[in-house]
C-alpha cells in the first residue's frame, strides 16, 4: 500500500530541525527500500524549510502511522501537523527514475484537497514529462478519493498549479520542493 506523508514544520523550529538532522536521516535510512519519493518543502525564499514529504510503500495504515509519528522530528516538536493518506502511484515509478533527474528547473509539491469522488483528477495529465510523482490521495480503505498529490518540475508556481484541474478541489496548495535524502 502506498502512502503520502507530509509533515508541516512548526513556526520557529528551524534550530531544532538542524539539531535533529542526523537522527532524521538515520530514521529515513531504515525506509530506503520503501521510498517512492522524499524531500523538503520551502518558504517563498526557497531556503527556509516548511515541511517534509515522504511517499512510501508500506504494509498497512498502522505501519504508515508508525512511520509518520515515530519520526524523530515529529517526536521532538519540529512538526506542527501531519497529513497522512493512502496514495496511488499513477506513474508507477520512484522519483529516482524521473527522466529529468535530480537537478535542473524548479520543483514543486502540488496538493489538491477536497471531498467526494470528484476530489481527484481521474488520471495523470497527458504530458507526463515534468511529473516526478503523481497520484490520488485516498481514505485508509481506498474507497474515497480525497485529493491529488503531485511532485512536478515547472518554471513557476502557477505552471505547477495547472497540473491539477483546480475546479475539482476545495483548495490547491503549491510548495517549493527539492529531492531529499542524505547529501552524497
Amino acid at each position: 500500500m502506498e502512502f503520502f506523508c507530509y509533515h508541516r514544520d512548526r513556526s520557529g523550529s528551524l534550530p531544532l530541525r538542524h539539531e535533529k538532522l542526523e537522527e532524521h536521516w538515520s530514521y529515513m535510512d531504515r525506509y530506503a527500500k520503501e521510498m517512492i519519493a522524499r524531500g523538503p518543502t520551502f518558504a517563498d525564499d526557497g531556503e527556509t524549510p516548511t515541511g517534509s514529504v515522504h511517499i512510501l510503500d508500506l504494509p498497512d495504515p498502522a505501519a504508515a502511522r508508525a512511520f509518520a509519528f515515530d519520526e524523530p522530528n515529529y517526536q521532538c516538536g519540529v512538526y506542527r501537523d501531519v497529513l497522512l493518506l493512502r496514495w496511488r502511484n499513477t506513474l508507477g515509478r520512484t522519483m529516482w527514475e524521473f527522466p529529468g533527474g535530480r537537478t535542473g528547473g524548479n520543483r514543486y509539491l502540488v496538493l489538491g484537497l477536497g471531498t467526494g469522488q470528484d476530489a481527484a483528477d481521474p488520471a495523470a495529465p497527458p504530458d507526463r514529462d515534468e511529473l516526478i510523482a503523481y497520484g490520488p490521495l485516498l481514505s485508509d480503505d481506498a474507497a474515497a478519493r480525497l485529493g491529488t498529490a503531485a511532485l512536478v518540475r515547472a518554471p513557476d508556481p502557477d505552471t505547477a498549479r495547472a497540473v491539477l484541474a483546480s475546479a475539482r478541489y476545495a483548495d490547491v496548495e503549491v510548495h517549493t520542493w527539492r529531492f531529499g535524502g542524505r547529501p552524497s
